[in-house]
C-alpha cells in the first residue's frame, strides 16, 4: 500500500513538472528558469529576413533607447547636484580637503548611479512597456498568428528588442554620468555651495578610467536582463487583461531584484 502510494504521487509530481501546473517550490523555480533558457534559445536563431529584422531592431533603439534619453538627463542632472549638497553639507569637515565633496560625488556617480540606479530606474519605465506590449499581443493572438505563420515569433519580437537595449546603454550611462557632472556644477554656479575649483579638483583626483569601463559593462548585463525577463514575463502571459497588468508588474519587480542580485556579483568581479 506503501509503495503504491509513493508512485502515485511520483506520478503525480511528474505530471504536474510536465504540464506546467500546480507544483512545489523548488521545481516550480526550476520549471520557469526552464521555459526562459528555452525562450532564450529560440531568440538567438537566425532571422528568417534580415531587412525586416533590422527594421524592428531600429524601430526598437528607437522606442527603449532613444525615448529614455530625457528621463536619465532630468533624473541625472538632479541626483548628481543633491549628492554634491549633501556630500558638502553633511560629509566634508575642516579636517578633509576642500575636494572631497567633488571626488566623491565623481565616484557615487560612476560605480552605482549611472549603471545600478539608474538601470533599476529603467527597469520600471522599459520592462513595463515591453511586458504589456508583448502580454497584450499573445492576449490578442497576434504572437499565435506569427508562429501559424511560420513565422519564429520570439526571434522576430524580442531579439530586437534585447539588441536594441544593449545597444544604446551605454550611451545612457555615458549620457547619465555628463548630466550628473553638470548638476554637480550647477551647485556650486548657482546655488554657490562650493567653490567650482574645489570640485574640479575633486573631479579630477586620482580618477581612474576603468571605473567608467565597469559602470558600462555593468550597464550591458542590466539592460540583458530587463529586456529578457521582461520580455519572458510578457510572452508568456496566459488570460486577459487583468494577467497583462500583472505580468507588467511581475517583470518589473523581477527584473529589479535580479538586477540587485548581479550588481552584487559584477561589484566583485570587476573591482
Amino acid at each position: 500500500m506503501d509503495c503504491e502510494l509513493f508512485f502515485v504521487s511520483l506520478h503525480r509530481l511528474l505530471t504536474n513538472l510536465y504540464t506546467g501546473k500546480k507544483m512545489i517550490f523548488p521545481f516550480n523555480y526550476l520549471s520557469i528558469l526552464g521555459k526562459y533558457l528555452m525562450l532564450m534559445w529560440r531568440c538567438i536563431a537566425i532571422p528568417d529576413r534580415w531587412r525586416l529584422f533590422f527594421k524592428q531592431y531600429v524601430k526598437e533603439m528607437q522606442q527603449l533607447g532613444v525615448d529614455s534619453i530625457g528621463i536619465v538627463l532630468l533624473i541625472s542632472f538632479f541626483i548628481g547636484a543633491v549628492i554634491c549638497i549633501q556630500m558638502k553639507l553633511n560629509i566634508q569637515s575642516p579636517w578633509m580637503p576642500r575636494w572631497v565633496s567633488g571626488y566623491t560625488t565623481r565616484e557615487i556617480m560612476l560605480l552605482e548611479f549611472s549603471s545600478s540606479i539608474m538601470c533599476l530606474i529603467l527597469a520600471g519605465k522599459v520592462g513595463s512597456n515591453i511586458a504589456s506590449e508583448l502580454g497584450t499581443m499573445r492576449v490578442t493572438q497576434q504572437i499565435d498568428a506569427l508562429d501559424i505563420m511560420g513565422v519564429n515569433s520570439a526571434n522576430y519580437l524580442i531579439a530586437p528588442k534585447i539588441l536594441g537595449l544593449i545597444t544604446l546603454m551605454p550611451c545612457l550611462v555615458i549620457f547619465a554620468d555628463v548630466t550628473g557632472i553638470l548638476g554637480a556644477y550647477a551647485t556650486a554656479f548657482v546655488g554657490h555651495i562650493l567653490a567650482p575649483e574645489d570640485l574640479t579638483l575633486g573631479l579630477q583626483h586620482s580618477f581612474k578610467s576603468w571605473f567608467v569601463w565597469m559602470s558600462i559593462i555593468k550597464s550591458l548585463v542590466f539592460a540583458f536582463i530587463i529586456s529578457s525577463v521582461s520580455s519572458f514575463c510578457g510572452y508568456t502571459v496566459e488570460g486577459g487583461s487583468v494577467e497583462v497588468g500583472k505580468a507588467s508588474t511581475s517583470a518589473v519587480v523581477n527584473s529589479s531584484i535580479l538586477i540587485l542580485f548581479a550588481d552584487v556579483f559584477l561589484t566583485q568581479l570587476l573591482s
